[in-house]
């Protein structure tokens, strides 16, 4: 006969680093990467991350918005926004499964993109 005790008891197991940190948000190295392809003098105006699930997938739903400035903002952010949707992200632990313009603004010397990202955990 097996006792279960044994697997009931904390003390005698093996705590898996990253499950206890939990998943970390890809948000801050997402936007490392959105800020480079933007080119500089770019701001993030605004960022936010929350979770997401579905039935299969775990991640996160992202939406920044972006300032572009300086002469060159307009051509800045037009070649930031072609092929967005098609670009790659290194994100360890998560792939980007969906990224969008929701938004663009224009102002003299300045520009404005606001899109959304959805990240989801690779197993």
């Amino acid at each position: 006969m097996t006792s279960m005790d044994i697997v009931r008891r904390s003390d005698n197991l093996v705590p898996n680093e990253a499950k206890r940190a939990g998943p970390r948000d890809p948000l801050p190295r997402l936007l490392a990467q959105l800020t480079e392809r933007a080119g500089e003098p770019v701001i993030v105006e605004r960022a936010t991350s929350r979770p997401w699930a579905s039935a299969l997938f775990e991640g996160r739903r992202h939406i920044v918005a972006l300032r572009f400035s300086g002469a060159d903002a307009r051509d800045r952010r037009v070649r930031f926004a072609t092929g967005i949707e098609e670009a790659e992200w290194v994100l360890p632990g998560h792939f980007v499964a969906d990224i969008s313009i929701d938004e663009q603004r224009s102002a003299p010397q300045e520009e404005w993109i606001e899109l959304s990202a959805l990240t989801i955990e690779e197993w």
